[in-house]
């Protein structure tokens, strides 16, 4: 094998591990589309696979492939700068333990989870005590930070969506995050507002006026793009800044595939 030249060892490697929308309005595909954007380099393994399109979910299963057997062949790429985002995630019990075992061993500098109930329309996967229950595998490595939102964090911490951020923070934190990233979009109001919330108390990342529409995949491409900017050598709270900002500026780019579902975030790069 031929080393490695300085070059390649200065772009980033992002490891998704998420659910396998075949219109890649969500999921892995999102994801890949998201950080190759952001000139990270994507790579996957399937932890759900879906019968989905732009109008619905209609079928979430687990993935033919082992996950475990992936994450190890995916092993010697992953070092250097590298992080990993979980997202849709169909195993539990014992196979979702050896992944995250396996996956604990890597040791991923960067670490986030993006805590999925369900696709927006269609089928769900999790309520809150599955939720807690993925939580007690995969916090246990500590350094993760999850990224939900208020109805994510209502459902797991079993508290009020409308509740005040710390109050649906708390669980999470409780379980072994290391922060909370609350996402604001299913708030109530003509405005956004997310928070970031860890041992340092709550911080505001900024009030931004609510956009028109809906768009598919919208927690998917942000917390992509938050793992993107934070192997650029951003830190946690301007990672989630400048994500939310990405997100914003590519809003009215949004296209229906063949004219047909939900607005998906159109290609291409930053």
């Amino acid at each position: 094998m031929p080393a490695a030249s300085d070059s390649s060892l200065s772009v980033p490697v992002a490891l998704c591990l998420g659910g396998m929308d075949p219109s890649a309005g969500a999921g892995l595909l999102r994801d890949v589309l998201t950080l190759a954007s952001l000139g990270v380099q994507p790579m996957v393994v399937s932890t759900a696979e879906t019968l989905q399109n732009g109008v619905a979910c209609l079928q979430i299963a687990k993935p033919a492939l082992s996950p475990v057997l992936c994450l190890e062949w995916l092993r010697q790429h992953l070092r250097g700068l590298w992080g990993v985002k979980l997202g849709l995630c169909a195993l539990t019990g014992e196979e979702l333990r050896e992944l995250m075992t396996r996956l604990e061993e890597l040791a991923p500098p960067v670490r986030i989870w993006d805590p999925i109930q369900a696709p927006t329309s269609g089928v769900s996967l999790h309520d809150g005590p599955a939720l807690r229950r993925m939580a007690q595998v995969v916090l246990q490595g500590g350094n993760w930070v999850v990224a939900p939102n208020r109805v994510e964090a209502s459902a797991f911490g079993g508290v009020p969506a409308g509740s005040a951020p710390l109050f649906l923070a708390r669980a999470f934190l409780e379980s072994g995050a290391r922060a909370v990233w609350l996402k604001g979009g299913h708030a109530q109001g003509n405005e956004v507002e997310d928070f970031w919330i860890d041992g340092q108390g709550v911080r505001s990342l900024g009030v931004h006026p609510r956009l028109a529409g809906e768009r598919r995949g919208t927690g998917c491409a942000v917390v992509s793009a938050w793992l993107g900017f934070r192997l650029r050598g951003m830190d946690d709270v301007l990672a989630a800044q400048q994500a939310s900002a990405w997100l914003r500026e590519r809003w009215s780019r949004a296209f229906m595939p063949g004219g047909v579902g939900r607005p998906c975030f159109a290609p291409g790069p930053t």
